[in-house]
């Protein structure tokens, strides 16, 4: 199963949009996945954080997966957000993705109860022993108030279907350790868009992205000219995009791009609370920063 870049080099964590009930607007989810397939994406994580995973039910996080799969019917690597601070719930909710008919699977590490190393090697090992499809872990220990560390993670890559991890800490010299001693086949994403190209230059293979919601196109570009050797190339490109990248968080993901893709005529609705919509001034600010790169 373990192969270097399962998931490709440009993933797209994909927003949920909804309607102006606050419900699940399938339509528009089926709509939103064609767009990213057409823009450089090679997957898609759905129901992750940028999915606002916490308000959403498991039985719509699942009709999601089903919509996604039916609309790009195999040409883009579909990943599930199932990970969550219950370990029970997290396993169940993994079959019933796998199930549909997902091509992998995307755990966050377990928030708020804060477990020590041992029980989130734990956690992670049993949820991937119960599927068979390849599993990418998720540390963002701004969110879950824990960090899984790099002793941990190569530990879990020793699992045959954990096979990439998307790390969000914004430690390089942690994702710098894990690229130089994890197993082959084992890939590392960058979970934060400014630290992609740091991120492919000690090893990592690509970037589980926001910002590629609008600037997709640009990104692969990025990704495909560092690996190409045109490094120049790619800082310039990265460099140009450093302005878009901090804009999409002056405020927690996913409120700027829910709000910049309604700008754009992108309509995914506003976030369900406790997540609001992005305040007058910064939005003000925030379309101006879009017409500086003339999505406007």
């Amino acid at each position: 199963m373990r192969q270097a870049k399962t998931f490709g080099s440009l993933i797209t964590a994909m927003v949920t949009p909804f309607d102006r009930n606050l419900k699940v607007d399938y339509a528009k989810v089926a709509e939103l996945a064609a767009y990213l397939l057409k823009t450089g994406s090679d997957g898609l994580v759905l129901a992750g954080t940028t999915g606002e995973s916490p308000t959403l039910a498991a039985d719509e996080k699942i009709k999601i997966f089903e919509t996604v799969l039916e609309a790009v019917k195999g040409k883009i690597k579909i990943i599930a957000g199932t990970g969550g601070n219950s370990t029970r719930d997290a396993l169940e909710l993994s079959e019933k993705a796998e199930k549909a008919g997902v091509d992998g699977l995307m755990l966050v590490a377990p928030y708020y109860n804060k477990p020590p190393q041992e029980g989130l090697y734990r956690h992670f090992k049993s949820i991937a022993a119960a599927v068979s499809l390849p599993v990418m872990l998720y540390n963002v220990p701004g969110r879950t108030a824990i960090n899984l560390e790099a002793e941990t993670t190569l530990r879990l890559a020793e699992v045959e279907n954990i096979v990439a991890i998307k790390e969000a800490g914004g430690n390089l010299d942690q994702i710098t350790y894990l690229c130089a001693n994890a197993p082959a086949g084992f890939s590392v994403y960058s979970g934060d868009d400014s630290l992609t190209l740091p991120v492919l230059s000690v090893g990592g293979v690509g970037v589980v992205s926001v910002a590629s919601h609008l600037a997709g196109l640009e990104i692969k570009k990025m990704i495909e000219a560092y690996f190409a050797g045109k490094t120049k190339e790619a800082a310039k490109i990265h460099q140009g995009l450093s302005r878009l990248f901090k804009g999409l968080f002056v405020e927690s993901n996913p409120i700027p791009v829910k709000a910049a893709l309604n700008m754009v005529g992108k309509e995914v609705g506003e976030p369900r609370l406790p997540l609001c919509p992005l305040a007058e001034g910064p939005a003000a600010n925030l379309r101006e920063l879009l017409r500086s790169y003339k999505f406007l």
